[in-house]
């Protein structure tokens, strides 16, 4: 009959004759109003401390991104003042005239690293009073379209930046520009040096900076971070994107908008606070750039987007709100269950007897009632009987669990053991395979020493009797040209063929002293060499050398085997292709062991069954190859304690690393040059 009620009369007769109920409502409603007013405090607070936080991050970036420019500035000056200072500009100036030094110094604006340099000579008191000689300065400016022309046609033409707005085009130029004062002898000022670079369209220059402020490219709250200059409101050097997407282009040849540009180039102050950037709201810093007459000719930006900040606060709130109420409905649960343990002793009773007729480990305890009630005493002989049973079930689980334990340290035992037992088996692979490319080595280099001196003389005596052949045949041998060049040609390949396996017989044997060298300067002249042989060839050479430990190395042998790996790459390539070589220093665990020297083809790679064995002497898969090259250079290249290793794939090119140590294994070396 129960069963035939509405769901609501039923909750509703519980809350009036249920006191679990009704000590639930009065638990929860001040609870409930307690954190919903924290949850409003809290979204209040956080959002101005985390605005205020980020308007200060937001201006230390712009601290950040000036600092930048202004080490920009002081290492262009240092370079300027280093070509005053250099012997060679001392000679010209005081040797050739005015005209041949400022051609000079004009040449040398890319050595430099500069867009512009020239050389100005104090010719009247006017002069030296308007550049103000008494000290070097480096400044902001802005140069005309025709002072532009006049430095250099070509400078003109980068600095020209289309509105996007609608067909005007700004033609003139924002440079950082130092001027340095030239002294003669006496320490007369006889002219000074005008140098610069051109801020328009200066991608590299703004990414560098943006890359230092921002080093953090992928943040949760700041995705993407921004840099500008400005020449007056029009961005003329920017990474902002163009339709919030950098794969559309940049904002060059946008404006500011007119709020900013009144706070800044109009009133000359920062703005630090939201503004519409192009097409998007960001949170931004705005710093105006002055020339040297301190005339605001510009402005200096950085700032991210705020929608990602907006979002993320969005979300933490929701996630702050959702906590709450989860948190509200636990207490509640557990406010409910409190209630009704305290007020139904009888029903928990009951309760506890049927979870453990259905196998449930439960107990009474105390009732809140009188000893001798005889409820209390019913529910401490029940739970008596429960504790017996739980101590039997408790000493059969301790043993089962002694069981477990001895199982799981015999297990553990074994499972030490065989890790140990196969690192033992694969040290006693590695040493194997070594010994056995060892006694190859030896055993080859005895029998090829005597193949190639036996295959010599037959092949001086057939050169010969060719070349005799050749000469008193006279103009009769025409008519069999083409087999005399054959017989050459093939008694040329029987001496190359030799020539290998002579050096091979030799292991590389060491024709120089081991000495301390800088693994670079061997790397560019194998380079040079091999660009030499490779002239006829569509090869690009790409190398970026970082290598700084010294190595002991045998310094001809190095040069032969990078020189040798090279053209096996350039071979390997059909000769087009890129070829990448670099180095660096060798670390394992935190301690530099040496250097590597890496040489990275876009050929045909090399299979998986034929990767073990291009280190076996003989083995090749070219048609006119002997099969001795990389033998014989893992082969020298051992005698110092190196290793060439190789990395490849089908399709996609190799990668082969020559791995040098700081310390040649000298002992090794000496005992094989005496034996």
């Amino acid at each position: 009959m129960w069963n035939d009620f509405p769901l609501w009369r039923k909750w509703k007769h519980r809350f009036q004759t249920m006191v679990r109920y009704r000590l639930l409502i009065l638990t929860s409603v001040p609870i409930g109003f307690t954190l919903l007013a924290l949850i409003a405090i809290s979204v209040y607070w956080s959002l101005h401390y985390t605005w205020q936080s980020t308007l200060v991050d937001v201006a230390e970036r712009l601290g950040v991104a000036n600092k930048s420019i202004s080490i920009q500035q002081q290492n262009q000056m240092n370079r300027i003042q280093a070509l005053t200072d250099s012997y060679e500009f001392r000679v010209r100036l005081n040797g050739q005239s005015i005209s041949s030094v400022d051609v000079w110094v004009k040449n040398q604006k890319q050595r430099y690293q500069l867009d512009f340099l020239t050389f100005h000579p104090i010719n009247s008191p006017e002069n030296e009073a308007h550049y103000n000689l008494s000290q070097n300065k480096t400044f902001f400016d802005v140069l005309s379209d025709e002072e532009l022309q006049k430095l250099e046609p070509s400078l003109a033409q980068r600095a020209k930046v289309q509105e996007l707005s609608g067909d005007a085009v700004e033609s003139r130029g924002l440079v950082s520009r130092t001027v340095v004062t030239v002294y003669d002898s006496n320490n007369k000022a006889i002219g000074f040096l005008d140098g610069g670079e051109l801020l328009n369209n200066s991608s590299g220059l703004i990414d560098e900076i943006r890359d230092i402020v921002y080093p953090y490219t992928h943040n949760k709250l700041r995705p993407v971070g921004t840099v500008t200059l400005f020449l007056d409101d029009l961005r003329v050097s920017t990474n902002v994107p163009l339709n919030s997407d950098e794969r559309e282009g940049r904002a060059i040849g946008t404006r500011v908008s007119n709020e900013v540009k009144q706070a800044v180039l109009v009133r000359g102050e920062d703005w630090i606070d939201r503004a519409y950037v192009y097409d998007a709201w960001y949170i931004t810093a705005y710093q105006p750039i002055r020339n040297q007459n301190n005339q605001v000719i510009g402005m200096l930006y950085t700032g991210y987007l705020m929608w990602p900040f907006v979002k993320t606060y969005l979300t933490n709130i929701f996630e702050i709100a959702v906590t709450t109420l989860v948190l509200l409905a636990i207490s509640s649960l557990f406010v409910y269950r409190g209630s009704r343990d305290l007020f139904r002793p009888i029903e928990r009773i009951h309760r506890v007897v049927k979870l453990v007729q259905l196998g449930k480990n439960q107990r009474i305890g105390p009732l809140g009632l009188d000893e001798k009630h005889e409820l209390a005493q019913l529910a401490k002989q029940f739970d008596n009987m429960l504790d017996l049973l739980q101590q039997r079930n408790d000493e059969i689980q301790n043993a089962a669990n002694e069981l477990e334990e001895k199982v799981h340290s015999r297990t553990t035992k074994l499972r030490e053991k065989t890790e140990q037992l196969e690192h033992h088996i694969e040290l006693l692979h590695t040493t194997r395979d070594k010994l056995i490319v060892h006694e190859k080595l030896a055993a080859l280099g005895e029998l090829t020493a005597g193949i190639a001196h036996e295959i010599n003389n037959p092949t001086a005596v057939i050169l010969g009797n060719t070349e005799l052949i050749q000469f008193e045949l006279g103009e009769e041998g025409a008519r069999i040209e083409e087999e005399i060049q054959a017989i050459l040609e093939q008694v040329d390949r029987i001496r190359n063929i030799t020539r290998s396996l002579l050096q091979y017989s030799r292991q590389g044997g060491v024709q120089d002293e081991i000495t301390w060298q800088h693994v670079n300067p061997i790397i560019e002249e194998s380079i040079t060499l091999v660009k030499t042989g490779a002239k006829k060839r569509d090869i690009e050479f790409v190398v970026d050398l970082n290598a700084r430990k010294s190595v002991e190395v045998n310094r001809h042998l190095l040069l032969q085997i990078l020189v040798n790996l090279q053209m096996n790459a350039i071979h390997a390539m059909n000769g087009k292709g890129k070829l990448t070589i670099q180095s660096k220093d060798w670390f394992e665990e935190d301690r530099c062991c040496g250097a590597i020297i890496t040489i990275e083809d876009e050929g045909c790679g090399i299979k998986p069954e034929n990767l073990k064995r291009i280190f076996d002497p003989f083995y090749t898969t070219k048609r006119d190859g002997t099969g001795l090259g990389l033998s014989v250079s893992q082969s020298m290249l051992s005698q110092t304690g190196g290793e060439i290793r190789v990395q490849s794939e089908v399709g996609k090119g190799s990668v082969f690393s020559v791995f040098l140590p700081v310390k040649a294994e000298t002992d090794l070396i000496i005992a094989k040059s005496v034996s």
